[in-house]
């Protein structure tokens, strides 16, 4: 790797990159960590906020979607400020953020200051979920870049198994069994990890920079090329999937007879899973390959859906597991694809995963509040069940045109 100079006020203009990117990317996987504790938190405190804000099924599936909803219209434009400011201040203020949005939950008296507090996530998480694909993309190079990806993508997933198994069991008794308590704990301790981050991180200034090319240029020139096209209909329906079926899974197996803490345990058995998954597929599959993983484990997530619905005892959670090893992986192996198109430079791969990520969490707010609804309707989890598969049907018959070897620029 060539020598670069590092702009921070911990560099020094003789500083070698390639000494310190793996301290960068355990920083990354600690904010990422944090990032996935942050949305996980709220799973396991359904029912108590249910009862004590009265607040329905639909309305909690829209608070559930309403950090997504916000996110929306902030990933874009989180992605092109990571390239302009470089990641370390963009990323230390997505986690102050998202810190603000846990911890001020803690004054929510009804479903109508509720809802703007978790949706105020939105604003910050697009500048973590942008920013490592960023910064993963300026220091890693080769294989190592699937393994770094692979690494920091088990952050967020290691982060929502510690909430799920630890909320109900430790933090709710130590907190007096307040809910409110609790996001004012979780909310602290993001902060501490921000100003971790702020204290250790480092940006790497390159010979490219997309400093002086305006946002409409940008998102026309990736728009035009075929593999992100196709990562972007990928990531709708895999954020779809991920987000209803673990948003809403505590409270399904509360409703099947499980205590919340026991609940809370069975719900981290999709992200223990799935992170060995993580640490592999990613490295091991050729770049010509990521779409023949995607078409797999699509097929897998489909299986394990329907063993959890349809099935009983030691079965369903046999497909759990499963679920994790599937839908775990299919994120990073996008992710993976929109770094290995040749179009996609790295100047460019702020924008290109802010654009992702915008589009991704559209299915990441429609398909809890649609859940929701179905549950409202029928009284049951078993049509959201359904719905969940069909979306995973759809993965799998879109993978097929994903671009193996190269991208393809379709003409104007």
């Amino acid at each position: 790797m060539k020598q670069e100079i590092l702009s921070s006020g911990n560099s020094s203009p003789d500083y070698m990159p390639d000494k310190y990117r793996w301290v960068m990317l355990a920083l990354l996987w600690l904010l990422y960590m944090s990032f996935g504790a942050s949305i996980r938190s709220l799973s396991p405190l359904v029912t108590p906020i249910l009862a004590d804000l009265k607040m329905s099924y639909s309305q909690m599936g829209l608070v559930m979607g309403s950090w997504q909803l916000t996110y929306i219209g902030a990933a874009f434009a989180a992605g092109f400020l990571i390239d302009k400011w470089g990641p370390r201040k963009a990323l230390f203020w997505g986690a102050v953020v998202i810190a603000l949005s846990s911890g001020l939950r803690y004054f929510s008296q009804c479903f109508g200051t509720f809802l703007p507090l978790v949706a105020l996530f939105g604003l910050g998480g697009p500048m973590i979920s942008t920013g490592c694909p960023k910064t993963i993309s300026m220091w890693f190079r080769g294989r190592e870049r699937g393994t770094a990806v692979g690494i920091y993508t088990t952050g967020p997933w290691i982060g929502g198994i510690i909430v799920l198994a630890v909320t109900n069991r430790w933090v709710m008794p130590l907190t007096g069994h307040s809910w409110r308590l609790t996001f004012a704990f979780y909310g602290a301790l993001l902060l501490a990890v921000a100003i971790i981050w702020w204290s250790l991180a480092k940006d790497l200034e390159t010979a490219e920079s997309s400093a002086g090319i305006a946002m409409k240029f940008v998102f026309l020139r990736l728009i035009r090329v075929r593999n992100v096209q196709m990562a972007l209909v990928l990531g709708l329906l895999t954020f779809a999937v991920i987000h209803s079926f673990i948003s809403w899974l505590p409270k399904i197996l509360e409703n099947s007879g499980f205590s919340p803490s026991m609940a809370g345990y069975l719900s981290s058995i999709p992200l223990l899973a799935g992170v060995p998954t993580v640490l592999t597929i990613p490295r091991i599959i050729p770049s010509h390959r990521k779409n023949t993983a995607i078409t797999i484990m699509a097929l897998v997530t489909l299986a394990s859906i329907w063993m959890f619905f349809s099935l009983t005892g030691a079965l369903a959670i046999a497909g759990l597991f499963l679920y994790g090893i599937g839908s775990c992986t299919l994120t990073p192996l996008i992710t993976l694809i929109l770094m290995d198109t040749p179009d996609v430079e790295p100047k460019y791969m702020g924008s290109a995963s802010g654009l992702f990520f915008c589009i991704s969490e559209i299915g990441g707010f429609m398909a809890p509040l649609v859940i929701g609804i179905l549950v409202d309707w029928t009284g049951g989890f078993t049509a959201a069940g359904n719905f969940m598969a069909a979306l995973c049907l759809t993965i799998f018959g879109l993978s097929f045109l994903v671009q193996g070897r190269q991208a393809i620029v379709v003409s104007p």
